[in-house]
């Protein structure tokens, strides 16, 4: 049974009292309190501090487009199909170097417009009433704040302090940067000035070995308002803008979203439909490459054709003055309207073949297609012949334009490279298919031309010299019109060529808010890390925790009961009964005096005389206050009490009544006083005092004395009450000594003071019954700590005890500031 008992002892102290955890987290309420107080000043001072930052976005569609206008002979582009994974180029395109080169290039981007903020110099492009226009190619001062200072009307100042050492950066920003290839140089300006300044008006050109730019009024600079300008590293600009976000909005559809951040909103709508215009036009020239390509190769032909059509007359017309033949006969006209019919024919198949031998050629000799043969000006009878050159031509384009970003590794570039190769089979394929038709159709038409040249024979010489010339001249103006016709014709498709990329949403500032800081985000992260640092702190402290702090916690770790708590003591010395007899200390000594009678060991002796000892674990845990207020309030309530001091080796309670400690129970123990001797009478009524005396060299061997009996036997004698305050008994045994005397044992343990192992070596000896008729009384308990309730105790009513206890004095503000952040 014993071992059952001891089990379930055990179990209780090791289960977890979610109530007791809740009071002890609730008793730090001052110090949430605090810190989350803190937490949010600080997340306010972030929200004003950190720079914000804005995300804006734009939507396009990337699909392929023809202009439905054109069909494939018509069309110079010849409905080419859009290529493959043309979302992931363009994806690549965004963020490549190159497009975002143009991008800042034609929006300035590498001028920073700023203004004296709060914390720090805000960027306020757009918002300026005044824009800057840099004159390319010439040197500009490099990373230096140059002041723009209004004086009224359109008049600026111009200002800046030169660098202390006397070389100033410069940089100059290439014009044509994507055909030159760069985009900044720098040198460096000599000065011997400290600073520069110069008054300007809007529209003046800035021409000075440092400075190359035009102020150009927006609005009116109010007198004294003030902005900064700087010219920024071309290529870093570009770099930060690289970091454009691209994202597929609907899967399976080719939209894309284009996100971008930044701390001016202004700058970031401008960049992101700066950067899709770039793309609609890059897109576009790709797109009608060919057609260029074809335009150029038809104007040449059509100038060597008129060239020839002019020689061609002349030569017509002095035939005919020289031989005096004007008309041709009947006849001679119908074999010469066969003939010509005939040679247009034969004309069309032959240039079909030469162009399919070229075309075949060329795609099996090169590895890239853009300047590939052009089969406009011929008309094909098989449609799969220009969409699949178109489709060639495209596909190498939109690759020589990957290619400047990405390497060969690229995923884009392979599938790219696979597709080339399909498309570049299937084109030989159909070429070989067509040619061989065409052969047929050649002989065909060389067959019916042998017949009408052999009706031609039988006609007069001159006659036949005539239908010679009129048939060149024919051929040459039909050649002239077609190619006149077709030049037209390319015009026409690249003016109305529709351009892939769509703009679905523009980038527009509706007055989003941040994306960051995110005030409320902050107010809230500030919230819980003011509530959970405090958590944390308190999980950290009870863990590393050992000190005694309720009467819930004594009951769950030991067997020994508690008999009552005491408060905390604020008077000036431990007579807290006798002088305060109404404070809230002395009603729990009261309360303590009625508890104390259960512990009385009635089989001892039928004496009306109790004797209660009072002892701890260590020094400093208030057995000598309770020893004293124990006496105090036996005494005030009529009974004669006497308080002995048995504590041989430090004695203290001489002091609270105001004594000296010369002469006391160790002077009676040792045979030099009496009894009567050493007995005082203190300013208590009913109390008598014996003190410890001087500190003898052997306390343990003085108390297991027969004198220590006699002393015993007498008191019980003349006193209701005997108080002996005893040794601790965690440091010595003298106390153990004295148990025997007694009928009750009162074991102080201090709140937030007494270590939870102390009272272990007591605590086992009265579970193996060694010790019997003992109680611990929890001292310098505070009812506004973090742990418990105590009120069951006689102490501790809290605003139910308003009006019946006298109020404590109050501390000064320093010692009211520490109190509110302890717990």
């Amino acid at each position: 049974m014993r071992k059952r008992g001891l089990y379930e002892n055990n179990s209780q102290e090791n289960s977890i009292d979610i109530k007791t955890y809740v009071f002890k987290i609730i008793g730090y309420w001052k110090l949430f309190i605090v810190t989350t107080i803190i937490a949010l000043i600080v997340a306010k001072f972030l929200n004003g501090y950190k720079e914000k930052l804005y995300s804006l976005n734009t939507v396009i569609s990337v699909k392929e487009e023809n202009n439905p206008l054109f069909s494939t002979g018509t069309n110079i582009a010849f409905n080419w199909g859009g290529e493959s994974h043309e979302i992931g180029t363009v994806k690549v395109i965004l963020k490549s170097r190159t497009h975002n080169e143009k991008v800042v290039e034609s929006l300035q981007f590498y001028i920073d417009y700023l203004k004296e903020g709060r914390y720090r110099l805000e960027d306020v492009y757009g918002s300026t009433p005044f824009k800057i226009k840099v004159e390319l190619d010439k040197p500009q001062l490099y990373d230096n704040l140059i002041k723009i200072e209004g004086l009224g009307g359109d008049k600026y100042k111009v200002s800046f302090d030169y660098n202390t050492e006397g070389r100033n950066a410069l940089i100059t920003y290439t014009s044509n940067i994507i055909e030159k290839g760069t985009g900044n140089t720098f040198s460096s300006y000599a000065s011997k000035e400290i600073n520069f300044s110069g008054e300007y008006f809007s529209g003046e050109k800035i021409n000075l070995p440092f400075l190359n730019f035009t102020i150009h009024s927006v609005s009116s600079l109010s007198l004294g308002e003030f902005y900064f300008i700087k010219f920024s590293n071309f290529d870093t600009t570009v770099k930060g803008y690289r970091s454009i976000k691209i994202s597929d909005l609907t899967d399976g559809a080719s939209i894309l979203e284009l996100k971008l951040e930044g701390s001016n909103k202004n700058r970031i709508v401008d960049y992101l439909n700066a950067s899709v215009k770039v793309l609609e036009k890059d897109k576009k020239s790709a797109k009608i490459a060919y057609a260029e390509n074809t335009k150029k190769y038809i104007d040449n032909l059509f100038k060597i054709e008129s060239g020839n059509l002019k020689n061609l007359e002349k030569e017509l017309s002095k035939f005919k003055s020289k031989n005096n033949i004007y008309n041709l006969s009947a006849q001679g006209s119908g074999i010469l309207e066969k003939i010509t019919l005939i040679d247009s024919q034969k004309r069309n198949v032959t240039n079909n073949i030469e162009l399919l031998d070229s075309l075949n050629n060329y795609v099996l000799t090169h590895k890239k297609f853009n300047k590939i043969p052009v089969p406009a000006i011929i008309e094909i009878a098989d449609g799969k012949i220009p969409i699949e050159v178109g489709e060639l031509i495209s596909k190498t384009t939109v690759r020589e334009k990957l290619r400047n970003t990405v390497t060969d590794n690229h995923p884009d570039v392979i599938a790219l490279d696979k597709d080339i190769e399909t498309t570049k089979k299937i084109l030989l394929e159909n070429i070989r298919n067509l040619k061989s038709t065409f052969k047929n159709d050649l002989k065909k038409v060389n067959s019916r031309l042998s017949v009408a040249l052999n009706k031609q024979k039988m006609l007069p010489e001159k006659e036949q010299g005539l239908i010679a010339f009129e048939r060149s001249y024919n051929m040459s103006e039909a050649n002239y019109n077609y190619l006149k016709q077709k030049s037209y014709e390319a015009g026409t498709a690249i003016a109305a060529n529709v351009s892939d990329v769509k703009i679905i949403d523009t980038a527009k500032d509706l007055d989003n808010g941040p994306i960051y800081p995110i005030p409320s985000f902050n107010y809230l992260l500030a919230l819980m890390v003011g509530l959970v640092l405090p958590l944390f702190y308190i999980i950290i402290l009870e863990s590393l925790d050992s000190k005694i702090h309720s009467v819930e916690e004594i009951e769950r770790t030991y067997a020994i009961p508690v008999l009552g708590v005491i408060g905390k003591n604020n008077w000036k010395n431990n007579l807290a009964v006798f002088e305060r007899p109404k404070s809230s200390v002395a009603e729990s000594f009261r309360a303590l005096r009625s508890n104390v009678k259960f512990l009385f060991n009635t089989n001892k002796s039928d004496s009306n005389s109790k004797t209660i000892l009072i002892t701890s674990s260590v020094s400093g845990e208030g057995k000598t206050m309770v020893s004293i207020n124990m006496a105090s309030v036996f005494a005030l309530s009529g009974k004669k009490t006497v308080l002995i001091g048995l504590d041989l080796r430090k004695p203290k309670i001489f002091s609270d009544f105001g004594l000296g400690n010369e002469r006391g129970v160790v002077n009676f123990l040792i045979g030099h006083n009496s009894i009567e001797d050493v007995t005082v009478n203190t300013k208590v009524p009913n109390l008598d005092l014996i003190l410890s005396g001087p500190i003898p060299p052997n306390p343990s061997e003085l108390l297991i004395s027969d004198n220590t009996d006699e002393l015993m036997n007498y008191l019980k004698e003349k006193y209701d009450y005997i108080i002996i305050d005893s040794p601790p008994i965690g440091l010595v045994s003298d106390a153990l000594e004295l148990f025997k005397y007694t009928d009750a044992i009162m074991y102080v343990i201090r709140q937030n003071y007494s270590e939870k192992g102390m009272m272990k070596m007591i605590d086992d000896k009265y579970k193996n019954k060694e010790v019997a008729n003992i109680s611990y009384v929890l001292n310098d308990f505070s009812l506004q700590g973090k742990y418990g309730y105590g009120y069951s105790y006689g102490y501790g009513y809290g605003k139910y005890g308003n009006g019946y206890h006298e109020e404590e004095e109050k501390g000064n503000l320093f010692l009211k500031i520490i109190k509110m952040l302890k717990p």
